[in-house]
């Protein structure tokens, strides 16, 4: 069996990469690349894609491992919507580029919520 120290190790490096993708991405955009000229574009999806697997894959495992099995507690439950968020945002700032700034600072927002419950587990 996996340890769960090493499935946190994998979702803290899965968190990073998704932000460094989608802070990456956010600043390409705010900084007037489009999908045509970004040619960071696929790096950037390709390691969002990665990172929202590792951390989805991660963490689930430990919740395996925390024996955390049958309905997920309200704490799981945030942190999966701030992972769907997160993963949700990369489709944003192309479609939108006037919303690239505020994806780019939802993203501490995001960040930091699902770090509180991971931490305090309040519900």
């Amino acid at each position: 069996m996996i340890p769960l120290e090493t499935y946190k190790v994998l979702h803290i490096l899965g968190v990073l990469l998704a932000f460094s993708a989608l802070g990456g991405l956010a600043l390409t955009v705010a900084n007037g690349a489009t999908k045509s000229t970004s040619s960071v574009r696929r790096l950037i999806a390709i390691t969002h894609g990665v990172a929202t697997f590792v951390i989805l894959l991660a963490g689930f495992g430990a919740l395996a491992r925390l024996q955390a099995h049958g309905v997920l507690q309200g704490w799981v439950l945030v942190k999966l919507a701030c992972w769907v968020g997160l993963a949700a945002l990369v489709a944003i700032p192309y479609r939108r580029p006037a919303l690239a700034r505020a994806v780019f600072w939802s993203l501490p927002v995001l960040g930091g919520i699902a770090i509180v419950m991971a931490v305090y587990k309040p519900f």
